[in-house]
């Protein structure tokens, strides 16, 4: 399971959101063996007031949290975060400078997933790659 949050400047994500989607979803797939079908984004359009960054980014300046299950290699992490970069200044025009990411990991006993404990719950797919 992995949920993501993207944030950025309002009038970026406005034009940038499908793109970013897609990027971020490609590297998911491609990285960490997740199904084509599970596509968890929410993206946090915040105002030029609510965002404060050094001025060494530019407006595109955009920050990727991961939320997911724990069990992935340190490999399977950084090949995600490298595809990243790639994917999402391929498709967006990011620049690697303007973008960060994030990845948290908790316990599958830590989530509630369609009325069960994520450890509980039958994926469908493997964590551990």
């Amino acid at each position: 399971m992995s949920q993501v949050k993207v944030y950025g400047l309002r009038a970026s994500l406005a034009t940038q959101r499908e793109a970013l989607s897609a990027a971020i979803h490609e590297s998911i797939v491609a990285c960490l063996n997740y199904p084509l079908d599970k596509r968890f984004h929410r993206f946090i359009a915040l105002d030029p007031e609510d965002f404060m960054f050094p001025a060494d980014r530019s407006a595109g300046y955009t920050i990727i949290e991961f939320s997911m299950f724990e069990g992935r290699s340190v490999a399977a992490k950084k090949e995600l975060i490298r595809a990243l970069f790639s994917n999402v200044e391929r498709r967006c025009g990011i620049r690697p400078q303007d973008l960060e990411i994030t990845i948290f990991e908790t316990p599958r006993a830590n989530w509630g997933i369609r009325g069960k404990p994520g450890d509980e719950l039958a994926l469908g797919y493997a964590v551990e790659v």
